[in-house]
């Protein structure tokens, strides 16, 4: 179950960085690439799917299909999928693990913004008062799914650190698997909610739209008792870069005049010579 394996990286006493993934070629890379977990993320949904940005257009059942396109690909490798504020209260939080596990994810993260929450990076976000948050964690926790929760606050920027970890332990104690404290990078202040927060594996955001952080060391962020890093839009912004000098090189010269896959390559990440075998098989 990959519930169990992305539990187990949890447990662990290391990092491990997951990167995201947007649909099966995606996800192949990523496994390819020898990643152990990986993550969906909710603006790069709002994005490939809708063409908007991360201001709450996007649905758990958004996410869900998206994710039932790429787990499979990912070949028992755990994904952890953003469920931004669970779509509602507690029961819509429920009905939202329940979507999430039958699409194959391993774990959401549920974070405690109000409705319609804000990417976590943007000014202007509210917060709903954490008795609010700590019931969904446990109606979700309760309701047997057996998907990890990684429970988000975004007070950091909000209200404090001080408040962010007081969450996190309501949230722990909710029942959630790791505590996500969005904003905080810095060591010294995960430092800080790690002795908070004893036994409690925390979660980090590495993300662009963070802007530039200091990039500490994996060992260090093991002592600050990070497990997870996030890595949710690099390979997107990446593959967007890399179209975009496309597409111009194509409107000056008339040719692609760029690194790219060999179309062999392509054809491989998609399966067709196992599909061209399977016809051959079944046309005898």
């Amino acid at each position: 179950m990959t519930a169990a394996a992305l539990r187990a990286l949890l447990a662990a006493g290391g990092v491990t960085h997951l990167p995201g993934v947007y649909d099966p070629p995606t996800a192949t890379l990523a496994v390819r690439a020898g990643h152990r977990a990986a993550h969906l993320s909710g603006a790069a949904c709002a994005a490939l799917d809708l063409g908007l940005p991360d201001l709450g257009y996007v649905h758990g059942t958004h996410i869900a299909e998206r994710a039932a396109r790429i787990t499979p690909a990912l070949g028992g490798v755990p994904l952890l999928a953003d469920a931004d504020t669970g779509y509602g209260d507690a029961l819509q939080a429920v009905w939202t693990a329940r979507r999430y596990a039958a699409a194959g994810v391993s774990g959401l993260h549920l974070e405690d913004q109000v409705m319609p929450k804000r990417c976590g990076h943007l000014a202007g976000k509210e917060l709903v008062d954490a008795d609010t948050a700590a019931r969904k964690i446990r109606a979700v926790v309760s309701d047997g799914t057996g998907i990890v929760l990684v429970a988000r606050t975004d007070a950091y920027t909000v209200t404090g650190l001080d408040d962010a970890i007081a969450r996190g332990r309501d949230y722990a104690a909710a029942g959630a698997d790791a505590v996500f404290l969005e904003g905080v990078s810095d060591l010294d202040d995960l430092a800080r909610a790690h002795a908070a927060l004893p036994g409690v594996p925390l979660v980090l955001n590495r993300s662009e739209a963070g802007g530039p952080t200091a990039a500490a060391s994996d060992a260090d962020l093991a002592g600050a008792g990070v497990r997870l890093v996030l890595h949710p839009v690099a390979p997107l912004l990446a593959a967007l870069h890399a179209a975009d000098r496309a597409y111009r090189e194509i409107a000056a010269t008339g040719r692609a005049g760029v690194d790219r896959l060999a179309w062999s390559e392509f054809t491989g990440l998609v399966g067709q010579d196992e599909a061209l075998a399977l016809d051959a098989k079944n046309s005898r």
